[in-house]
């Protein structure tokens, strides 16, 4: 059973640029010869980790967890990985590789783009601590690279330069890792209280009842009783995140389905005068 801690804040890039490159691609030459005969793998260790970090958050991810749920001494898993910060970099690419990939040739761009950002909190559900991790410096790794190739398929041939399609592509995603986190926060917090969002309301409704005026606020009232009676509870996180994507890719649009004004400093979109617009 989870612990859905992601209260860890951890980044990848952290790690030895070297050393990190080498194990993401495999390069046998840059692996360590030395230490005992080896055997264990760099993907075992990945796979323990990664089964650790989603039972317990990765608060509770250490070499040393890592090593003992593998049956091995601490100091025999540096001949596999460097450390912490190189591991993170490795669970994220694994992770990355296995995700969900929805093929949607031909199909209209916001079913494209809606595709990338569902197969993307499909990832953070079964993988709630990647949500906290920043990708600020991208991993660098096979399943990484895939992936954004991938992504950016659903953007190819809507008149973007290269620079918007990787902006837009940012921004979608940038939208979903928040939403996720917010989510994982969510669940940890009725993990850590032992309440569901309705037992905590019927606790603190009636004690907030005691001392609030409604008509000092009447706006917060109103609007606050509607969101609540329309979703159940006062943060409903599918609701939040079929709203939120909608508006995304209401902005993207700006982009996409018109044509630049005559003088666009910003280099956005390439689409020629005429062209008409994209769907």
């Amino acid at each position: 059973m989870r612990d859905n801690a992601v209260v860890a804040n951890e980044r990848t890039g952290a790690g030895d640029p070297a050393r990190t490159l080498a194990l993401l691609w495999r390069d046998r030459a840059a692996q360590s010869p030395r230490g005992p005969r080896r055997g264990l793998s760099v993907d075992a260790v990945i796979a323990a980790a990664t089964e650790l970090a989603d039972r317990h958050g990765l608060g509770a991810l250490t070499m040393r967890a890592v090593a003992q749920a593998l049956g091995a001494a601490p100091m025999t898993l540096y001949t596999y990985v460097p450390g912490k910060a190189e591991l993170i970099d490795l669970m994220l690419d694994a992770a990355y590789a296995r995700m969900p990939r929805t093929e949607t040739a031909g199909a209209p761009w916001r079913r494209r783009l809606t595709a990338v950002a569902d197969d993307n909190r499909a990832l953070f559900a079964a993988h709630p601590w990647a949500a906290a991790v920043s990708t600020a410096r991208p991993t660098l790794g096979p399943g990484a690279i895939a992936k954004y190739d991938h992504e950016l398929s659903a953007l190819e041939g809507l008149g973007l330069t290269d620079v918007a399609m990787d902006d837009c592509l940012t921004h979608l995603l940038t939208f979903v890792q928040a939403s996720a986190r917010a989510n994982a926060e969510a669940v940890a917090l009725r993990a850590d209280t032992g309440l569901d969002d309705q037992q905590w309301w019927d606790a603190a409704g009636p004690l907030l009842a005691q001392v609030l005026d409604p008509s000092a606020y009447p706006l917060a009232t109103r609007v606050g009783a509607a969101a609540g009676a329309a979703h159940g509870a006062a943060h409903d996180s599918d609701h939040a995140y079929r709203f939120g994507l909608a508006r995304v890719l209401d902005g993207l649009s700006a982009l996409i389905d018109t044509e630049p004004p005559i003088a666009d400093p910003a280099g956005m979109v390439s689409r020629p005068a005429g062209s008409g617009t994209v769907t």
